[in-house]
């Protein structure tokens, strides 16, 4: 007896589950069940699933029967005018859709030529067994899966256009590619995704070869001249905001130029750029940590009543301020009302971004690296035709990864742009023997290698050298936007340690592995600074081995168990002082043994 489930309840029982199982099938090809309806049959628990409920996830298959697809030439001619839809395809039951469930009991073929008599499904096209963006990586069949997978990950992580009204919107962070380029190579799925329209990287001449260990590790060396002309060149936006806000007692927000009575006045000079009414002009400089829009707040806990009683004007100050380590230029300023009523200020900052040395840039291949150098054009390798490439690339990084579709892309990319056509890179498409033939009609290898010349001695180089032209990526994740230092700045409350993270100015944790390091180095003495950050002295009692209460006005310390004011100071770390009241608190009295020095 198999049991039945609907949408994951029990509902019953049957002694012929593949034969209930293929009457539902049929029954929904014939159109008296819903299409949406999926029955899945498992021998290994003697289960009958059947799934009508929302939110899983379905792909059309076309149905094949005794070794025969039911989607003919008449089908798709008559699509082609007009005179049937994909809805009646998938009412006929020539199309099913499939989850995750009923796909374990399917066979699919990949292409028509392959189906055979046990065949159940034939794929709608081969380049449907991947997601959105996988099937945007070209000739993805030449390349491993995982590398796919880091390629579809990079191109979520891409500089582009996300929106062609980007200038119109204030998103918190945006990141818009001064000049984008559609693939050279290209799959089929890039006009359904809109990435011809929004495209988010650029054609490149890539060469394969080292740079005197510049591009060791992944590194890309990138031309001086090619960033000169926009290569990878980006804008990157932040939108600020502050609301004011009305408080109990009848007291508000003023957005103004802030009074040097008002507490936590900064200077004159940190609010030289503001206007007369407290904010910043379009188009000015903002350094970070520069006011943008002048704020003070009514001290807390003291009302209208008793502000007017008592004389009190007192506020605090509480400015709207760029991000330290982010400067740019004021794009626009916004003045709106919240649902409550308050008063709401955005200012749009705009900050260009020019590629240096650790920004980071990616292939559609999974190949992802740091820029390693920046050379001048004229210290770049070049061909004999003179041609200087604008990124070279390790050839180490391609043997034990095993991306030849990014090498194809090269061969490929290079004779679309000598024939002026774009190449179908889609997947299980691309013909590599025809784009070799084109390559070597055109006057070059067909395998795209050249003689280059050393462009800082003029010698020939004794390698044949692999150029082509490749689509590159400027990834988001930029040196400048993590770089991140300190010596003296705030501390937290609590430990008297450094704060955390690197918008508090915070501290860099130095652990017990980076001590080690020192050590080995021959530079200990640097650890007094670097395990001193929170350092106190508390005063122990002799007999007790407690801190004892020290009364700062007399000068005096007494041991508040056995009142003795024989006390020694010790030095410890604020940390551990703290863990000796939490340990007191619940009501464990550790025992500090102090000795005179």
């Amino acid at each position: 007896m198999a049991r039945i489930f609907l949408n994951g309840q029990q509902v019953g029982t049957t002694e012929n589950a593949k034969k209930l199982a293929r009457s539902l099938i049929t029954k929904r090809r014939s159109g008296v069940l819903p299409i949406s309806m999926n029955i899945s049959y498992h021998t290994d628990r003697e289960t009958l699933q059947i799934n009508t409920d929302g939110g899983r996830v379905q792909r059309p298959l076309i149905v094949v029967e005794k070794g025969v697809s039911l989607l003919t030439k008449q089908h798709l001619l008559d699509i082609n005018e007009g005179k049937a839809t994909w809805a009646k395809l998938a009412e006929k039951g020539i199309i099913e859709y499939l989850d995750a469930e009923e796909e374990e009991n399917t066979y699919i073929a990949l292409k028509e030529e392959d189906i055979t008599p046990e065949h159940t499904h034939l794929e709608m096209d081969p380049l449907f067994v991947m997601g959105a963006e996988a099937s945007l990586l070209v000739y993805p069949e030449k390349d491993r899966g995982d590398r796919l997978n880091y390629g579809s990950r990079m191109i979520v992580q891409s500089t582009g256009i996300y929106l062609q009204n980007y200038l119109l919107r204030d998103d918190t962070t945006s990141q818009i590619l001064s000049y984008p380029q559609v693939p050279m190579v290209a799959s089929d799925t890039v006009d359904a995704t809109k990435l011809s329209t929004h495209p988010a990287g650029q054609n490149l001449v890539i060469a394969l070869m080292p740079y005197y260990g510049y591009n060791i590790e992944d590194a890309i060396i990138i031309n001086q001249a090619s960033l000169d002309r926009g290569l990878g060149k980006s804008t990157f936006f932040r939108t600020y905001v502050t609301e004011v806000r009305r408080y109990w007692g009848g007291q508000e927000d003023e957005v103004c130029k802030p009074e040097p009575e008002v507490r936590g006045y900064r200077s004159e000079d940190a609010y030289s750029k503001l206007e007369a009414d407290g904010i910043v002009p379009v188009e000015s400089i903002a350094a970070g940590g520069d006011v943008i829009v002048g704020k003070t707040s009514p001290l807390r806990f003291l009302g209208l009543q008793k502000e007017v009683r008592m004389g009190i004007k007192n506020r605090r100050e509480n400015s709207l301020t760029t991000n330290r380590g982010e400067s740019g230029i004021v794009e626009k300023v916004i003045i709106t009302d919240t649902k409550d009523g308050n008063t709401l200020i955005k200012v749009s900052v705009r900050e260009p971004k020019i590629p240096e040395i650790g920004d980071k840039f990616a292939s559609r291949h999974g190949q992802k690296g740091v820029v390693g150098l920046i050379v001048p054009e004229e210290d770049m390798p070049f061909t004999s035709d003179g041609v200087t490439p604008d990124v070279i690339i390790n050839p180490h990084a391609i043997p034990s990864r095993m991306t030849v579709g990014q090498l194809l892309e090269f061969v490929a990319g290079k004779t679309g742009a000598l024939t002026g056509t774009t190449i179908n890179g889609t997947a299980f498409q691309g013909n590599e023997a025809d784009i070799r033939k084109q390559l070597a009609k055109e006057g070059f290898r067909d395998d795209g290698k050249e003689v280059f010349y050393n462009g800082i001695t003029g010698e020939k180089i004794d390698a044949h050298i692999l150029v082509g032209i490749g689509y590159y990526q400027r990834l988001y994740h930029m040196v400048s936007h993590k770089i991140h230092a300190r010596s003296r700045g705030p501390i937290a409350l609590l430990t008297k340690q450094p704060t955390e993270g690197r918008s508090k100015e915070g501290g860099l944790r130095f652990g017990e592995m980076e001590k080690d390091c020192l050590i080995a180095h021959g530079a200990a003495v640097t650890l007094k600074e670097r395990f001193g950050a929170d350092k106190t002295v508390v005063s122990i009692c002799k007999e007790c081995g407690v801190p004892a209460v020290v009364d700062y006005q007399k000068n005096k310390s007494q041991c508040p168990l056995c009142k003795n004011s024989k006390t020694v100071d010790v030095e410890m770390s604020y940390a551990f002082k703290l863990l000796l009241d939490e340990m007191r608190s619940m009501m464990i009295y550790p025992q500090i043994v102090a000795e005179e020095k």
